[in-house]
């Protein structure tokens, strides 16, 4: 990919994984509806992707990531960072999430609690990765720990929906290839 100007991020991957997990789990790709008395599920799936720029963050929307390939989203969400930092998004590319991303990214730190864009129910936030020793129950061992922080709506989700989620989230992450096959 990178003989092709393709930036091939964990990003992509956890994209892919969030778009199959939010079919199964449709009330974490719903919104609240005006009034708040109502939830409105919704049928397609586009993800906000939170994007420093030097006049703050700006979340422009990757649509449909469910039926796009890795290198697909790979590209889009290049393309995506790239008109953000250009300030080139049209009203239309900052519309319709039904859920978003937001990183740490390259700025570090260990965990944050990133806040629920209204009308939607819920957020990741994703923390650098990092090795850690972890204790397999005889030694430790190095392996790769990625902090991932997930917020929602209560009034929509709640505690054991968002852990299972979470949970769920984690062990497609662990073997992309489930859902890639």
């Amino acid at each position: 990919y990178k003989q092709q100007n393709i930036s091939l991020t964990i990003l992509a991957f956890i994209i892919k994984a969030l778009a199959y997990l939010l079919k199964q789990e449709p009330y974490f790709n719903s919104h609240l509806s005006d009034d708040q008395k109502s939830v409105l599920l919704r049928n397609e799936i586009h993800i906000g992707i939170a994007v420093a720029t030097e006049d703050g963050l700006t979340v422009p929307v990757l649509r449909h990531p469910d039926a796009l390939s890795i290198k697909e989203i790979a590209i889009q969400l290049g393309e995506l960072s790239q008109k953000a930092r250009d300030k080139k998004l049209k009203p239309q590319d900052l519309q319709g999430a039904s859920f978003t991303v937001t990183s740490l990214g390259s700025i570090g730190g260990t965990a944050f609690t990133p806040l629920v864009n209204w009308p939607q129910v819920a957020i990741l936030g994703i923390s650098p990765a990092s090795m850690q020793p972890v204790w397999n129950g005889k030694k430790f061992k190095p392996r790769l720990m990625l902090p991932l922080s997930l917020s929602y709506d209560h009034r929509v989700i709640n505690g054991a929906d968002a852990a299972r989620f979470s949970y769920l989230l984690t062990q497609l992450l662990a073997d992309i290839r489930k859902i890639l096959l």
